[in-house]
């Protein structure tokens, strides 16, 4: 879709794949306030972009400059690196000039995948997030909150819980501002939280009880194939929560502010927003 002129400068037309998404969607709203023009890179999108279909690919990178990729669902799962390197050879064949990855903190498999971005031969910006504030309102942690029972393993582990917006606005400036190239950033929020924290400041928000159960990784596979959740997917969380959550992930970086030049977001803040929307009070009249 185009937004702003019919001709815009050169160097600002951008793709930005999941721009539905979490993070993506953010970005997408972002750049519309600048004159400049914005495909999203979806399965809906005009062209279609899957990153199953690699078909679909050059059309969708077809006539941009700028791509910002987000990889579904993981960089970690198995099968990312090879699509990652088939990717980026076809964008850096489409003529992309600058790509912005989306990575995970902490993650080995994803450093791999960020290796192949830097070293396709185009100007770079790699933001590595911590867990997102959104998992509670946007994903997996969403309904065991509107159940009021929220049982996970780790709930020891302090997790330095970074907002999407945060992550958008970075983004924003990696795509926009050549200051930013060759930089890789570590997004993380303000504060490390456990699971018991976050629940208690949700349930305090809403004023709902909503209890904290800490179970084995082992109790938390067992519910999810209960569930019929499907294999792949429980491998991903297992590796999460596995390989994520360890103390060496759960430091604070100044990296917002160092883009910024604000505070990030703190979960406080982002609960009462999200509070005020009503989404973890379905059933309030």
């Amino acid at each position: 879709m185009k937004n702003g002129s019919k001709n815009p400068r050169q160097g600002n037309n951008i793709l930005v794949i999941g721009g539905t998404g979490k993070t993506g969607g953010r970005v997408v709203e972002r750049l519309k306030t600048h004159d400049i023009a914005i495909r999203i890179g979806s399965r809906a999108g005009e062209p279609p972009f899957d990153w199953e279909n690699p078909e679909t690919w050059a059309g969708a990178l077809d006539g941009m400059d700028t791509v910002y990729i987000t990889f579904q669902p993981d960089l970690a799962v198995p099968g990312a690196r090879k699509t990652i390197e088939e990717f980026t050879s076809q964008a850096v064949i489409s003529g992309i000039q600058k790509m912005v990855l989306l990575s995970g903190r902490g993650e080995k498999e994803a450093e791999l995948c960020e290796q192949i971005v830097m070293n396709a031969g185009v100007d770079w910006t790699i933001v590595r997030a911590s867990w997102f504030n959104q998992n509670f309102s946007e994903s997996f942690f969403l309904d065991p909150i509107l159940v009021g029972h929220i049982a996970l393993p780790r709930g020891e582990a302090l997790v330095p819980y970074v907002d999407a917006d945060d992550i958008a606005d970075v983004v924003v400036e990696s795509l926009l501002d050549n200051k930013h190239v060759g930089k890789t950033y570590e997004l993380t929020g303000p504060r490390q939280l456990t699971f018991r924290q976050i629940t208690e400041e949700i349930a305090n928000v809403t004023g709902r009880d909503i209890q904290y159960n800490s179970i084995t990784m082992d109790e938390y596979k067992k519910i999810l194939g209960e569930h019929q959740v499907p294999e792949d997917y429980i491998w991903l969380i297992n590796y999460l929560f596995t390989e994520v959550l360890v103390e060496k992930n759960s430091s604070i970086t100044n990296d917002v502010e160092k883009v910024l030049g604000r505070k990030s977001k703190d979960f406080a803040e982002y609960a009462g927003e999200t509070a005020a929307t009503g989404i973890w009070n379905p059933d309030a009249s």
